[in-house]
């Protein structure tokens, strides 16, 4: 076997950062720049305390959830993995992703989990696909759920309700690939060979072959149709616990609004943070909160937007500090968070057969 030539070290603060930093920074500068910062602050100091506290309470305990839900999805591959484990990689990813750019915390989660449990990172990377493709479901499915109700106000929400079909179209197709590679995955990999024959050179067809191959090693438990009942169920229970902590949260700033607002907020928040923005997802939410809460649903600007820096650091302090402290324990300090993309790529690579290309730069 070759050694492996040193890999450049990437730098957190390339072009796709500063780019994402530039969206936070222009939706931050779209959602306050005409708006009085006394005001603003006044709402903040009129938010409830116990209310408040509940909706942080609320925020903090969705990651609760998404560790057990993990377990579900990591059944197949690895079945005896600690809650304190999942859970503690869990906070360190939202952690790093509270921090740093590029999102580098999906990678930090994944080698904290590695470093804790016996779990591939291939496995680990194939359980976080499964988890982004539930959420997406779920965020689409309440967002349409919440438009459906009769709390819901008439506005002219055609461009909103065309985005949100576009996005069910996505994940529809998405779903139905995945149920395919999943169900037929000898199929899938002759038909992705065959593809790979064509219009890529022969020395890649091999390695990402492997790739596909254990990237559905990885997701093998969606085979399973009792853990694939079982993921729905904890995701369902996931997004509308989180919805709850938005609704508190609204009455915790003074906003009598129905829970459709919160279950449209949540959707759509979750929709906006998608994008590329800096560390914390600023910009993106409180951008998203402006849009739902002021255009829609007729809310005072000042409140809408002191509730969006409120609610919004109720769920990034805490998980933030509980990350902070796991990481701690492993041993791990924010700068070598920061390396694990590099780490976890080495071993991706090691574990499907994929060879850096020849020259490529990191």
């Amino acid at each position: 076997m070759s050694a492996r030539k040193p890999r450049r070290r990437r730098r957190l603060l390339d072009w796709r950062a500063l780019i994402g930093i530039g969206i936070s920074v222009a939706l931050l500068w779209w959602a306050f720049h005409e708006e009085d910062p006394a005001a603003i602050w006044a709402e903040l100091k009129l938010a409830d305390p116990l209310l408040f506290v509940l909706a942080a309470a609320a925020a903090t305990g969705v990651f609760w959830i998404r560790a057990w839900r993990w377990k579900a999805i990591l059944a197949a591959a690895a079945p005896d993995t600690a809650f304190r484990s999942r859970f503690a990689a869990v906070s360190i990813g939202f952690m790093g992703n509270n921090l740093l750019p590029l999102r580098v915390g999906e990678f930090a989660r994944v080698y904290a989990l590695s470093r804790m449990e016996r779990v591939s990172m291939v496995a680990s990377f194939g359980s976080l696909v499964i988890e982004r493709l539930f959420d997406g479901i779920f965020v689409v499915l309440l967002l349409f759920v919440a438009v459906s109700l009769p709390g819901f106000p008439v506005v002219e929400t055609n461009t909103y309700l065309a985005v949100a079909r576009g996005l069910g179209v996505m994940i529809a197709l998405a779903v139905i690939i995945l149920t395919l590679l999943v169900w037929q995955p000898v199929r899938a990999v002759r038909v992705f060979q065959r593809i790979v024959v064509v219009l890529l050179p022969k020395k890649l067809e091999r390695p990402l072959v492997d790739a596909l191959e254990a990237f559905l090693a990885g997701v093998s438990s969606l085979r399973n149709p009792w853990l694939v009942l079982r993921v729905s169920a904890w995701s369902l229970v996931l997004w509308l616990f989180n919805a709850v902590g938005f609704y508190v949260g609204l009455f915790a700033f003074g906003m009598h609004l129905p829970f459709e607002a919160a279950l449209f907020l949540q959707s759509a928040v979750a929709l906006a943070v998608s994008i590329p923005s800096g560390p914390g997802f600023f910009g993106p939410f409180e951008g998203a909160t402006r849009l739902v809460l002021v255009d829609i649903f007729g809310a005072d600007r000042a409140q809408a937007l002191a509730y969006a820096i409120g609610f919004h650091l109720a769920g990034f302090i805490p998980i933030t500090l509980i990350g902070l402290f796991y990481a701690w324990r492993l041993g791990l300090s924010l700068r070598e968070v920061a390396e694990t993309e590099e780490v976890v790529e080495e071993r991706v690579e090691m574990e499907t057969g994929i060879e850096p290309v020849q020259g490529e730069q990191r």
